[in-house]
């Protein structure tokens, strides 16, 4: 889904603009689509493949020239989901949040843990933008959203910050400078989309009857667009030509294409709790330290049933 979002900068002076001053910002900031990348799934345990796939599509992205990435967002899915070894949504936030502690552009929000039931993908992304779209005209990095609820656990004095960031954009105007603004506004278009990431096994997914609802699809592909880490080399043009729906929004899918081999172990969760039940010491290359702390420290995945 795309959208505009009207930024608004201002100069020292109460005067009308000098166009032969020159932009405050270059053209190529201000034409290309800044995008968001959300990631849905159990992170069950969130493993350091997961935030591999947020810096390897961030880094395709901006090499293509036609994409600046804002953001990114980790949204566990609810305890409701029903997937045998699920452990409490409440442990896996905390996790993310570990996981991503360093990052100053990905952040975990807990909006989907916290509903009543399990939230499809497509409900999903359409919360984020049905928010985006009530603050349109404020400035991406006020955005306030619903990772700023803390997480339990989390200490309630710590300062979180916003999931949308931009250095590149000022702070947004008072009420009060916003009235005096007058003449010196200066209005930029800005293109936004929220882009779901995952990797080439979601996209397979698709192409499973019946697993997916296809009205979600055509929504989630249609008109949001999916970035696509492949995994075990995967034959991505093989996987999209055995769905109507993805061959139809082929040009809504983009694919990840570097030099880094992405092997299904360092993703996997799966094998990351079995490394963790057997006391396998190559835990060490699938979780960061943080989350292998807390795991050990709050005796998670200790047996075969999570």
């Amino acid at each position: 889904m795309v959208w505009q979002l009207r930024h608004i900068e201002t100069q020292k002076e109460c005067r009308p603009l000098d166009q032969s001053e020159g932009p405050t910002r270059t053209m190529t900031e201000t034409t290309k689509t800044h995008v968001i990348l959300l990631a849905c799934g159990s992170f069950n345990p969130i493993t350091k493949g997961h935030i591999q796939m947020f810096e390897r599509a961030r880094d395709y992205l901006h090499k293509t020239g036609r994409f600046i990435v804002i953001g990114g967002i980790v949204s566990p899915v609810h305890d409701s989901y029903g997937k045998q070894g699920l452990v409490s949504s409440r442990h896996r936030l905390i996790m993310c949040q570990l996981a991503v502690q360093n990052s100053d552009w990905i952040r975990v929000d807990p909006w989907e843990c916290y509903q009543d039931t399990w939230q499809t993908t497509c409900s999903v992304l359409e919360h984020h933008r049905d928010l985006m779209k009530r603050v349109t005209g404020c400035i991406l990095s006020n955005v306030n959203t619903p990772s700023m609820t803390p997480v339990t656990g989390q200490p309630q004095n710590e300062t979180t910050q916003p999931v949308y960031q931009n250095s590149n954009v000022p702070a947004k105007p008072t009420a009060d400078e916003n009235a005096n603004l007058g003449t010196v506004m200066r209005y930029e278009e800005i293109e936004l989309r929220i882009l779901l990431l995952c990797g080439s096994d979601l996209l397979e997914s698709f192409c499973i009857p019946g697993l997916w609802n296809e009205a979600d699809m055509e929504v989630i592909v249609g008109d949001f667009g999916i970035v696509v880490v492949p995994r075990d080399a995967a034959d991505t043009d093989r996987i999209m030509n055995h769905s109507s729906i993805l061959r139809k929004y082929k040009n809504n899918i983009m694919v990840v294409k570097d030099d880094i081999n992405h092997p299904m172990s360092v993703v996997s969760s799966t094998k990351s709790r079995l490394a963790l039940q057997h006391g396998d010491g190559h835990v060490v290359d699938y979780l960061s330290q943080p989350v292998i702390d807390y795991i050990l420290k709050s005796q998670l995945y200790i047996n075969a049933s999570g």
